[in-house]
Formats: structure tokens, C-alpha cells, sequence
């Protein structure tokens, strides 16, 4: 059994305990505002674990998003080192994402029941964080922008993203930039629509599997995006899957139909070749 003075840290002299006009962890993080934040509409236990949750993931979708901005320009300016490095976190991130529906899949069906209600139509559906880093990916649908017209400068910030290259857009042009063949409507397009599986991308990256020490940068480089999607289905699964544990196929609050709904996500792949030359090679 330990002792009093075995079972106690001292403050050492050195720690700044005098913070009065100074940086404090507090405000450097924003934590009164951020732990301000957590307003509940009704007095039921749970509705603090459904708000937690879906901030702290509203959090790191915008790091993701951040972090696939940052792949682009490191792609574009050839430093693939750093991309693969920032790809690398946000598979971690999508990661941690798919983890936290675990922890809101303790909510009970009838525990949520007591203050859906007050969500009126709120609903995940309508994270800008989200849909900016499914435009990132690829997954561009200029339809959904317009659930965000009552807020200028998400719709606004969305509709850039959805009108600009892809991160898969920039890959295929460095392709073509290394000497693959990549169809020229495939490098020249209405980056809003959504992306069409090519045959001449998938000549492309067949070379590059067949071959991967003579272009081990594309090679790695296919693999890490191959990896986000594995990463970002298993989070689309996840939800899909929680949904389905806690309201079954009622109606999603956002109007959509649900479960249904949210399974037809699945079906859809940002990186079609990567996958389908898993079979040819």
C-alpha cells in the first residue's frame, strides 16, 4: 500500500500559475465558447451525447477537409512526399470518425425518441463540412448546394469546391503530365458533374501496378487514396448502420428517407479504377 507522499505530484516551481493577462490554454482554444456551445433543447440526459458528438465530428471533418486542401496544392506543386504524409492523417481522421458512431450507438431508440422532435428538420445531411470534403474527393452533386442557400457564405464557399478540380482531377492531370494517356476529357471538364469511370484512367494505372518500382510514386500514391476510400466507406457504413440501430427506417429528420438513403451512399466510389484493377491484375 502506497504512502501519502508516494501517492502525491507536487507543483513544481517552475509552472505558471499566474495567467492574469496572459495566454492561457483556455483562450488560446476558444474553450468558453467551445464548451459554451452544448445548448439543449430539451431536459433529456442523452440530447448532450448526440450534440458532443456530432460537434466534435463537425471538428474533424473540417480538419479533413483542410488537410485534402493541402494534398491538392502539394500534388499541383509535385511534392508528393508531404501529400502522402497528409493523406495518410486524413484516413487517421475518417478514422476517428467512424469510431465516435460507436459511442452515439449507446443511445437507446427510445432515449433519442425523446427530443427528436425538437431537431425539427435539422439533419446531418445539411454539414457544409461534409459535403465540402465529398467535393474534394470527387462526389460532386451540384444539387445538394442548395440545401445551404440561406447561408451566403457556405453556399457560396461550397460552390467554389464544386466547380473546381478534384482531388482525383489533379491526380489524373499528373498522369497525363508523366506520359499516360489520359483521355483529354477526362483533364478538361465541367468539374462540377460528377466523375465517370474511364477506360484510358484505368489503362494508366494498370501500368502503374504492373510496374510499381519504376513508378513507385504514382503506385504509393494510388494506394493512399485507396486507403481514404476504404476509410471514408467504413464511416459512411458506420452511420448507416447506427441510423439503423436507433430509428430504424423511419424518415430522417432532413426529409431524406433514411436507412435507404443513406445505403445508396455506399455505391458510390470517389476512385473507380483504383478498385476495378484489382480484377485485371
Amino acid at each position: 500500500m502506497s504512502s501519502p507522499e508516494q501517492n502525491y505530484r507536487s507543483l513544481e516551481d517552475g509552472i505558471h500559475t499566474d495567467l492574469k493577462d496572459r495566454m492561457s490554454y483556455g483562450n488560446y482554444l476558444q474553450l468558453p465558447q467551445i464548451l459554451g456551445a452544448q445548448r439543449k433543447l430539451s431536459e433529456e440526459h442523452d440530447e448532450m451525447l448526440f450534440i458532443i458528438i456530432h460537434q466534435a465530428s463537425e471538428l474533424w471533418l473540417k480538419l479533413a477537409g483542410h488537410e485534402l486542401e493541402a494534398a491538392i496544392d502539394n500534388i499541383e506543386n509535385d511534392d508528393f512526399p508531404q501529400a502522402f504524409k497528409v493523406i495518410a492523417r486524413v484516413k487517421l481522421i475518417l478514422s476517428q470518425l467512424a469510431q465516435s458512431w460507436s459511442i452515439l450507438s449507446t443511445m437507446t431508440p427510445a432515449d433519442y425518441l425523446k427530443f427528436r422532435d425538437a431537431l425539427g428538420p435539422a439533419s446531418g445531411f445539411q454539414s457544409y463540412s461534409y459535403r465540402k470534403l465529398e467535393f474534394l474527393l470527387g462526389n460532386k452533386n451540384a444539387a445538394l448546394v442548395k440545401v445551404h442557400a440561406h447561408d451566403q457564405a457556405v453556399h457560396r464557399e461550397l460552390t467554389r469546391v464544386l466547380g473546381e478540380p478534384s482531388l482525383y482531377d489533379r491526380v489524373l492531370r499528373k498522369l497525363s503530365g508523366a506520359g499516360f494517356a489520359i483521355s483529354a476529357d477526362k483533364l478538361e471538364r465541367d468539374f462540377s458533374q460528377p466523375y465517370e469511370a474511364d477506360d484510358s484512367v484505368s489503362k494508366a494505372w494498370l501500368a502503374i501496378y504492373q510496374d510499381p518500382e519504376r513508378y513507385f510514386a504514382f503506385y504509393e500514391l494510388a494506394e493512399k487514396l485507396v486507403d481514404v476510400e476504404d476509410a471514408f466507406q467504413n464511416w459512411r457504413f458506420k452511420h448507416m448502420y447506427t441510423v439503423q440501430r436507433i430509428i430504424g427506417n423511419r424518415r430522417g429528420t432532413g426529409g431524406s428517407s433514411g436507412v435507404p438513403f443513406l445505403k445508396r451512399a455506399l455505391d458510390i466510389s470517389f476512385f473507380p479504377e483504383l478498385f476495378a484493377i484489382r480484377t485485371e491484375l
